[in-house]
């Protein structure tokens, strides 16, 4: 593929959670932001930073596009808000039927007071740890210099993840 750059999501959230939603997510993703060249399987997990009584579904989702880290954030966001997000807080965690997180963008280091790559937090979540190293366990954190399987086999988050099949 021509000039193209590799973008690493995670996708998910504990409202509305159907096997229908996540189609709907992945064509909207090749629609607004690139093709997508791998995907983890779903992983259930409990809320993270406050209590809920619906549990997260994520997945870990690897495009190529042609778009900038703030085309992609501003897509991402469109995203969202197509499939039900209401606005973000930047002080509380709350349930949410869609969130899209950049982890990864090429091998970049870019922050921005709206964006932060590669995502700030992530090796401190298992429920981001585990379905990105499903897809991407030998990827080197440019920041932390250590690979995914790497950065989950240390993560001292005990939160449950497990693996989850939408069944029909």
């Amino acid at each position: 593929m021509e000039n193209y750059n590799k973008v690493y999501l995670l996708a998910g959230g504990n409202l509305q959670n159907t096997a229908e939603k996540y189609q709907r997510l992945f064509a909207l993703l090749e629609n607004h932001i690139g093709e997508i060249i791998l995907s983890s399987g779903f992983y259930l997990s409990e809320a993270w930073g406050y209590k809920s009584e619906y549990p997260f579904i994520n997945l870990a989702i690897c495009l190529h596009t042609k778009l900038s880290p703030e085309e992609v954030l501003q897509k991402t966001q469109h995203i969202e808000r197509l499939m039900g997000r209401d606005m973000k807080s930047q002080k509380t965690y709350a349930d949410r039927s869609m969130d899209i997180d950049i982890i990864f963008y090429n091998d970049l280091i870019w922050q921005t007071d709206s964006l932060q790559i590669p995502h700030p937090r992530m090796q401190e979540r298992l429920f981001v740890l585990y379905p990105l190293c499903e897809i991407a366990s030998e990827i080197i954190h440019p920041v932390l210099g250590k690979s995914i399987q790497q950065l989950k086999d240390s993560c001292k988050d005990t939160s449950e993840v497990k693996k989850f099949r939408f069944t029909v």
